[in-house]
């Protein structure tokens, strides 16, 4: 009997669990989701990938959520999902190597993983041919930049139109250059802000390539976006070493917005008398052992305000070699200033035949024993009480440069609020020391709220046939002049 109701006991007991069992089924129904992160994938190294979770599902047509994550990179990426949460994210393959996602879908049924693997491998880079000789598109083949597209094994010379599409990267072996030749010769090379163009060397260090020469006199040569990095091996041209030298002797002309010139041993760009720039906006300049550029007065004027030349160039100046600003008998030849304070350094010597302005804020150095001079034309500084003209030494001396003459009988000879300083290295003419001349038969200036000082001999000379404002000793301050301030003769 006690067996019995043990019996009875036990099965009650199993009637009760199953039963609860039931129940917490009821609460907590079984898991209906299965995620499906898509087919493995094989791409590029620099592709853009898109993930596509929108295959995953639940079997009673609830929503639910999708989170990826990362599982594998490669060692160095930096690749970052465009959206953890979307159906059908996007992310770039920045390195070669494998890279492996997962996707987990979840709502209140529960959660399902899935794993998709994406393996980047890398676009072998085109050798390209020796000579350009008939018209050529070269397209951008892999989307990261630090990747090359095209190879070039030695001198490239382009004696027909090329054409560089946005993104395009070539790279540059041990002192090869890239030559742009006239005759034929063009280059098209219009990146944008999100695909620029590079030129860079096969290694990416300061002087491993030559770098561009340009002698193609065509109108439609044009660069814009474009990176011309680590040139500077050996002489591109005249001399020099640059980034890009653009040849005058063959009247090469040349279009370069927003573009830079970066880490080249030697100067950024070097451009020759005769140069046509149709265009000038927007450059950078930096890190280039030299100046960031050299070029000759006339082109002066070609410069924008917007583009920068002191970021860590051997010396952060515009540098102009000794040359002529040719008359132009159609309009004022303005030299500006610029947004980053770049000052104008003048080599050995600067000759005006030109109508020449010089506006508010402008600084002009002078390298050691140069000597500016008003031939024909003439010379209009007029500077205000808070952005002065500046006309100096290279260095900060004085009797540094030899000073500036002004032959020419023109009424727009004035100089008001400048300071010019340093003159007087060695007698200018007839055998003065001086930081201003004026001479020559009816030469004629007015100086008026200026500062003139550190001449090694007089601050301002005037011989008998010249003339100067009659107040010239009262409105304008003197200072450490070694033999006085004013000569009349």
């Amino acid at each position: 009997m006690l067996k019995s109701k043990r019996i009875l006991l036990a099965l009650f007991s199993l009637a009760l669990f199953v039963t609860s069992c039931k129940e917490d089924e009821d609460v907590k129904p079984g898991n209906t989701l299965t995620a499906r992160a898509g087919a493995d994938q094989n791409v590029n190294a620099g592709d853009i990938v898109t993930l596509d979770g929108s295959a995953s599902t639940d079997s009673e047509n609830k929503p639910f959520d999708y989170r990826w994550t990362f599982i594998k990179k490669p060692t160095g990426s930096t690749a970052a999902l465009s959206s953890a949460t979307m159906s059908k994210p996007t992310f770039k393959t920045d390195l070669p190597g494998e890279y492996e996602v997962e996707l987990t879908t979840s709502n209140a049924n529960g959660e399902s993983k899935d794993k998709i693997l994406i393996t980047a491998t890398v676009i072998q880079p085109i050798v390209l041919d020796a000579n350009i000789a008939a018209k050529t598109t070269l397209e951008d083949r892999i989307d990261n930049p630090e990747v090359p597209d095209y190879i070039a094994n030695g001198n490239v010379s382009v004696n027909a139109e090329l054409t560089l599409k946005p993104g395009v990267v070539i790279a540059f072996a041990r002192d090869a250059r890239l030559e742009v030749n006239d005759n034929g010769g063009i280059l098209l090379a219009k990146g944008d802000s999100t695909k620029l163009i590079r030129l860079i060397g096969k290694e990416t260090k300061k002087g491993f390539w030559a770098g561009v020469i340009f002698r193609s006199s065509s109108s439609a040569n044009a660069l814009e976006y474009v990176q011309v990095l680590h040139a500077g091996s050996k002489v591109l041209f005249s001399g020099r070493k640059a980034g890009m030298a653009i040849a005058g002797s063959s009247k090469a002309e040349v279009s370069i917005k927003n573009s830079l010139f970066e880490q080249n041993d030697g100067y950024g760009l070097w451009i020759e008398r005769g140069v046509i720039l149709s265009s000038f906006a927007k450059n950078t300049f930096k890190g280039n052992t030299e100046a960031g550029i050299l070029l000759d007065a006339d082109n002066v004027a070609k410069l924008d305000v917007n583009s920068s030349f002191t970021n860590g160039n051997g010396r952060n100046v515009v540098e102009i070699f000794a040359s002529q600003l040719s008359k132009n008998i159609t309009a004022e030849v303005i030299w500006q200033g610029f947004k980053d304070k770049t000052p104008y350094r003048v080599l050995e010597g600067l000759t005006v035949d030109a109508n020449w302005k010089i506006s508010p804020g402008v600084v002009i150095e002078m390298s050691e024993g140069a000597r500016m001079s008003i031939d024909e034309g003439y010379i209009n500084a007029i500077g205000t009480q808070t952005a002065k003209i500046v006309i100096k030494g290279a260095e900060n001396k004085p009797a540094y440069w030899r000073g500036l003459i002004c032959y020419t009988t023109s009424v727009n000879n004035i100089f008001e609020h400048v300071e010019i300083t340093g003159g007087g290295s060695t007698a200018l003419v007839s055998g003065k020391k001086v930081n201003i001349a004026v001479y020559g038969s009816q030469a004629r200036m007015q100086i008026k709220n200026s500062k003139i000082s550190g001449s090694g001999g007089y601050g301002v000379y005037v011989n008998y046939q010249a003339s100067v404002n009659e107040d010239i000793e009262t409105v304008n301050t003197f200072a450490d002049n070694v033999e006085g301030k004013v000569l009349r003769e």
